[in-house]
């Protein structure tokens, strides 16, 4: 079967699903160059407010690379395009939304941990398996180290071990937890709630939320100052505030 990343705008909300469903959504350099080109799609349309990234069925959300595919290709390539994608989620204008469904293992924690939020059934499984076949989570460390405590981490990685949602939320790997049959529900509900907010006033804030991430606590400080004038400026702050004085729900424009 070829290779599918289906893509769907509906509610202002691009959904992005990896449909290889035999495979537990594995991605190959097919589906990470869909990906990208899918994401710029997104951000270039006006009506896209979010974004959701899933995988088909009920086993898996993803299940990391295709060690067989990658192995007959050029894998320089493929992990090159791959580091490229999660500094593309990462860095994504709008907000990002990963909803876990089941197995999400070395490149597939990636991608979901590149995202926003993250909401996962109780019985999807994390895990960075690397060490099992010689290799280390070197791309995924990047973002497993910015999320989980490093001593938890470190035990992830060298143990191999897989945790359960209870446990990834424990760390700091997800965001929230929702019953088997909730998980649409409560998914849509998050982003019905994303998309009813302003978008330039998501964008500048999270670029600048990331931004200062590493920065020491004045420098910090100093830049977010400066940040905070820039977003008051926009026609969506001052749209925002007359529609809290007027006591009526903001009609945001995106200027």
């Amino acid at each position: 079967m070829p290779d599918t990343l289906i893509y769907q705008v509906k509610n202002s909300v691009a959904s992005l699903v990896i449909d290889r469903q035999p495979q537990r959504n594995a991605l190959t350099h097919d589906i990470i160059s869909l990906f990208l080109t899918r994401l710029d799609e997104a951000e270039g349309d006006p009506s896209v407010r979010a974004v959701s990234i899933t995988g088909a069925g009920d086993k898996a959300f993803c299940s990391g690379a295709d060690l067989a595919g990658a192995a007959a290709g050029d894998m320089g390539r493929a992990f090159a395009d791959y580091a490229r994608l999660l500094k593309r989620i990462s860095s994504f204008p709008k907000p990002t939304l990963a909803m876990v469904n089941g197995y999400c293992m070395a490149g597939g924690m990636g991608l979901m941990l590149a995202c926003d939020m993250v909401i996962a059934r109780p019985t999807a499984k994390f895990g960075a398996p690397e060490v099992n076949v010689g290799l280390w989570p070197m791309m995924i460390g990047a973002l497993i180290y910015r999320n989980a405590p490093k001593k938890k981490a470190m035990e992830m990685i060298l143990t191999a071990k897989k945790l359960t949602a209870a446990q990834a939320m424990e760390m700091g790997l997800i965001t929230r937890v929702a019953a088997p049959e909730r998980l649409n529900d409560e998914a849509a509900e998050i982003l019905a709630g994303l998309v009813s907010r302003s978008p330039i006033g998501i964008r500048l804030g999270k670029r600048a939320f990331y931004e200062m991430e590493d920065m020491p606590f004045e420098e910090a400080l100093d830049f977010l100052s400066g940040k905070i004038a820039e977003v008051a400026s926009t026609d969506d702050a001052k749209e925002g505030v007359m529609a809290f004085i007027e006591k009526r729900p903001p009609v945001f424009s995106g200027r």
